[in-house]
């Protein structure tokens, strides 16, 4: 019986394939990831009372930009 792999142990192995649609797949995963994992280190910042400029300037982007991104209009889904 063939075992699944674990998704983010297949989306590393990915990284160096030469294979389009595999390489294509690990893009999209990791882009999901690390929008994950952003939001919810912004969300702990400003828990932490972090000011919009504070993270902006860890990110390496505008106050503008991440206030709009993670702001309270710039969120959507469940529990946003």
């Amino acid at each position: 019986m063939e075992q699944t792999p674990d998704p983010e142990a297949a989306t590393l192995a990915a990284t160096s394939s030469r294979d389009p649609e595999l390489g294509l797949r690990a893009v999209a995963t990791l882009r999901g990831l690390v929008e994950a994992l952003e939001a919810l280190q912004v969300d702990n910042a400003r828990a932490k009372g972090w000011s919009w400029q504070d993270i902006a300037g860890r990110l390496g982007v505008t106050k503008q930009a991440v206030h709009q991104k993670h702001g309270p209009r710039g969120r959507s889904g469940p529990g946003r």
